[in-house]
């Protein structure tokens, strides 16, 4: 039985009292990574976003539901906002570094978080960029700033960032879809390297790559959850006909 890392039940997403994810429940396991598939507007990046309260940066959106982390329900009003969100680590679909050094985007999490030792902090951002595969890259240009990086080296940068505060959990919403080839399959390699120790999902547009990364995926279908199951179960052989047509390509 797989240690559940996060635990949705009957969750509902309301932008202006327009549905975009409806009664939505899901478990997703510690240390694998799942994929969200499904067309452009069927909900998926508006569920991700769900997982760490970001959407409580949109005036008009409601949320409904229950996200478990162990015992604590995060949409419960007494929930620390920050605290959760050094939990549930966000990647983006653009690479969004800091306007700061390389060493200073990573040492900034932790220094917000109460890390103040200098040695400490160094050992954390060698160990940060080391597990992002970015270490041999930078670490005779710490202090140089982060946008001198190239997109797949700033991307790399951003899970660092995201590692550095020691989530539990890593949400990525299309996190190789604006790197070229070879960027991607760094990304692809690293997320395989990190599902060892962190619950991670992921949202994608790409087929081959949910297939490639992912052990778990979820095919969302206007904001409804219309299946889940095991990556190779779902793609070779899927039980609803709205996953099959999307998988082939009939639509989407």
């Amino acid at each position: 039985m797989d240690e559940i890392g996060l635990s949705v039940k009957n969750l509902s997403v309301y932008y202006s009292d327009r549905p975009a994810v409806k009664n939505v429940s899901l478990d997703f396991a510690a240390k694998q990574v799942t994929a969200l598939i499904g067309p452009s507007g069927c909900g998926k990046s508006t569920f991700l976003r769900s997982l760490n309260r970001m959407n409580d940066l949109i005036p008009t959106s409601k949320v409904t539901g229950e996200i478990w982390i162990k015992e604590d329900d995060i949409n419960s009003p007494s929930t620390d906002v920050v605290s959760l969100r050094q939990k549930i680590g966000m990647v983006w679909q653009r690479p969004n570094p800091f306007h700061k050094s390389i060493y200073e985007n990573i040492a900034f999490g932790p220094r917000y978080h109460g890390v103040k030792n200098k040695k400490q902090l160094d050992q954390i951002v060698e160990e940060s960029l080391t597990r992002a595969a970015l270490w041999d890259e930078t670490k005779d240009r710490l202090h140089h700033s982060a946008l001198t990086l190239s997109g797949g080296q700033q991307q790399r940068l951003c899970i660092a960032r995201s590692i550095a505060v020691q989530p539990d959990i890593i949400l990525m919403d299309e996190p190789a879809s604006a790197l070229d080839p070879v960027s991607t399959a760094k990304i692809e390699e690293l997320i395989g390297e990190l599902k060892q120790d962190y619950c991670i999902i992921i949202v994608t547009h790409n087929m081959y790559q949910a297939a490639r990364v992912s052990q778990k995926t979820a095919f969302f279908l206007l904001g409804e959850l219309v299946e889940y199951d095991a990556t190779d179960k779902m793609f070779t052989n899927p039980q609803k006909a709205e996953t099959s047509d999307y998988i082939s390509g009939r639509f989407g």
